[in-house]
């Protein structure tokens, strides 16, 4: 049992009440029970509007289903289908033309087009790994990934592989050529950089001199004009330390004495309380806060054992230079932290109500984001997250324009309580919920003074596109859903609608994860389609995602794209609203059983860890043993999935619990070197186990299709369990 004490009508968990009243209250100007009090009240009000807009979510899903049934076995009348959106609701008018208004925004956000990194917040040593991503070792990242082919002796195991380093100088010098051309030469050719005058000068092996195409480009160093030790550069924004020691390994096998390139890297990090970690109670809760202010104070730390050598991990200090000038400047060592709560959809039973109800975890997750974030604003700690004094929330899984001013609504009460200046938290919108990418610009209309963020998601899209059209019919399998023509129209409908709403130059657009992390050789040539598509930041799975993908934006000016862009015609609604049912599509046996193969493993290899471990996010091997980035979005779309196909007939219960007992065995082989694990089989009577299967078989009954319930449920099962 949870060990609470009330707090005026409130019963606190006695954890929560220890972070708030001995470590994140001390050091600002807040009293510990005017905080509990200032929760309370606001309970009190917002708590019954989050739960009539989670009401109306299942009203008008009611309203959509009966539509679908009365229109059973008809053709689809797109004219039809929209009007009755419109009449219900679901559909709001769209008004007039208006700019966002949003002011104090970091350059990260506003202007700089570069990665961004998710990590899961309750893992301390993740946690830091991401918010220290902000600069990262191309030398590193290109020698330790598949970027560099093993072929012609450039293996990567063993001791260092100087042939596998030349490959890796080589590729480094292109992306030097691309980024910061020389006026003459290549930057292979270099055997000395220098300082003359205020400018870069080159000298090549040839025995010429070159200078920078755009001299401009030459903003900083360190060490002597004659001899830098390092040379700071920028194209598009973004920065890159060109590092000299002829002394180093790696230096004095290269003739111009480039030991590193370093690359501004994860220019933001969103540090997550939602989808990629486990929070089911007051002690998961408390230590994701707990992480969360040491982020923010600068004093977070991870002491943990690395081939037998004990490290620290600690934040990262700013970046000193000196000026061509002869003056001095820095730059954040640190990637500008966002924070995302949870949606409205959760509770949580770290905090009861009066009458001994859990309380909405969104509104939680709000009071102590702003509390927390007080640290930034008000003290002096050199550690600074935004300079321009702002707390960067986003916030998933919001449902159309009246759920984004809820939201809004719960950061003015925030601010309000806790002496914030008004529209100092600002908010980011995640466009991942079928309601919210038709009505876009209404949603952006009820954010307008606080939105510093759109994002498009395919997996948690694709999952509500799914259960809110699930009386529609069968669905595609899932590769051939992602190739329909609405997914396009959904991700150039975002940026459009970004770009009509003056996002340029205020807010990031964003575009999704890469999910194989050890896929970074196809990510380089697939991955360029974002900043092409005009969103200045997406999703990458690691630093080193971060450091390679930062390539793709010294190619392409994201700044320049949208220009190119902003007058396009917006792509077609209609296309969004077209639904990718699998209509007169003919689907084998083969491909059917293939379908459940895939969906199963990676739902049982995904819900094994989360409900056993209470691992959020992780690389989950999949059916053919290649690492993917697993999260809550993923397992939506997989379920979902499978729960439509049943519904429809396309496979039965029974082909399903085989499809899942059979795969069981698989994961637990592939998870046969992880001493924590559990096997479900071969008596898959374990918690996980059932999981997984409510997770299917009672997917059409889960709100939006969300796993969330599920999971919290059957997570708190296990851990009772534990403690029984």
């Amino acid at each position: 049992m949870t060990a609470r004490t009330k707090k005026g009508g409130l019963q606190v968990a006695n954890v929560l009440i220890d972070l708030v009243e001995n470590k994140i209250i001390p050091g600002i100007d807040v009293e510990p029970e005017a905080f509990w009090k200032a929760l309370e009240d606001s309970l009190e009000e917002l708590g019954p509007k989050n739960e009539k807009l989670l009401q109306k979510r299942e009203d008008l899903q009611t309203q959509i289903n009966n539509w679908h049934l009365e229109h059973k076995g008809q053709d689809h009348d797109t004219a039809a289908y929209k009007e009755m959106l419109l009449e219900i609701g679901y559909l709001v008018p769209e008004g007039d033309n208006f700019e966002i208004t949003t002011t104090d925004v970091d350059p990260e956000i506003a202007v700089t087009a570069g990665p961004q990194l998710v990590v899961p917040t309750s893992n301390a040593r993740f946690a830091l790994n991401a918010a220290n991503a902000r600069w990262g070792s191309l030398y590193d990242a290109l020698y330790g990934s598949d970027v560099i082919g093993e072929d012609g002796g450039k293996e990567r195991s063993g001791d260092y592989n100087a042939v596998r380093g030349a490959a890796v100088i080589e590729y480094a010098t292109v992306v030097l050529d691309q980024a910061i051309a020389l006026t003459n030469g290549s930057h292979k050719d270099a055997v000395n950089y220098s300082i003359l005058s205020g400018e870069l000068t080159v000298k090549l092996n040839d025995g010429s001199v070159s200078t920078l195409l755009n001299g401009g480009q030459f903003i900083g160093y360190q060490g002597q004009e004659e001899t830098p030790t390092l040379i700071l550069v920028v194209n598009n924004g973004l920065h890159i330390e060109v590092q000299i020691d002829r002394n180093h390994k790696i230096g004095k096998e290269n003739p111009s004495g480039i030991k590193d390139v370093v690359m501004e890297s994860a220019i933001t990090t969103i540090q997550d309380f939602e989808d990629s970690v486990a929070a089911v109670d007051a002690e998961d809760k408390a230590l994701i806060y707990k992480n969360f202010l040491g982020l923010i104070k600068g004093d977070l730390e991870d002491t943990f054992e690395k081939d037998g050598t004990t490290i620290t991990r600690r934040m990262h200090g700013d970046r000193e230079y000196k000026t061509p000038e002869g003056g001095k400047f820095t730059l954040s060592g640190r990637s500008l932290l966002l924070v995302r709560n949870v949606g409205h959809l959760m509770t949580n039973p770290a905090i009861l109500d009066r009458e001994g109800n859990e309380i909405p975890e969104g509104i939680m997750d709000a009071f102590f984001t702003g509390l927390i974030g007080l640290h930034d604003l008000n003290s002096k700690n050199p550690i600074k997250n935004s300079r321009a004094g702002s707390i960067y929330v986003v916030k998933p899984k919001m449902h159309g324009p009246e759920e984004v001013a809820f939201a809004c609504k719960i950061l003015e009460r925030v601010e309000s309580c806790l002496g914030i200046k008004s529209k100092t938290i600002k908010i980011g919108i995640m466009d991942e919920e079928r309601r919210t990418t038709v009505n876009l610009k209404e949603c952006i209309r009820a954010a307008s003074d606080r939105v510093v963020f759109i994002n498009t998601g395919f997996l948690d899209r694709t999952g509500d596109e799914m259960h809110t059209s699930m009386e529609a019919g069968p669905f595609l399998p899932k590769a051939e859903i992602k190739k329909q023509p609405w997914i396009s129209a959904y991700e150039d409908w975002n940026v459009d609608i970004g770009l009509e709403t003056g996002f340029k130059g205020k807010a990031q657009i964003g575009k999704g994860m890469w999910a194989m992390p050890d896929e970074m050789n196809a990510m380089m040539k697939d991955k360029i389609d974002h900043p092409m598509s005009g969103a200045n930041t997406a999703w990458v799975p690691s630093p080193t995602g971060a450091t390679l993908h930062a390539i793709h934006y010294h190619k392409c000016s994201v700044s320049q794209r949208q220009d190119e862009l902003i007058n396009r015609t917006r792509a077609d609604l209609d296309d969004i609203l077209t639904i990718p049912l699998l209509g007169g599509r003919n689907i084998s046996p083969d491909e059917v059983q293939d379908e459940l193969d895939n969906n199963v493993q990676g739902i049982l290899g995904y819900v094994v860890r989360w409900v056993d471990q209470g691992i959020g996010c992780s690389k989950v091997p999949d059916i053919n043993n290649i690492g993917l980035m697993e999260d809550r979005a993923t397992l939506r779309i997989s379920s979902q999935h499978i729960a439509n196909w049943l519904y429809h007939g396309i496979c039965t219960n029974d082909q399903v619990l085989e499809t899942l007992k059979r795969m069981a065995s698989i994961v637990d082989r592939q998870n046969a070197g992880d001493q924590n694990y559990v096997n479900m089989s071969p008596d898959f009577d374990g918690v996980a186990f059932n999981a997984a299967c409510d997770l299917i078989f009672k997917g059409r009954e889960q709100p939006s299709g969300y796993t969330e319930p599920i999971l919290h449920a059957k997570r708190s099962e296990f851990k009772q369990n534990l403690g029984a």
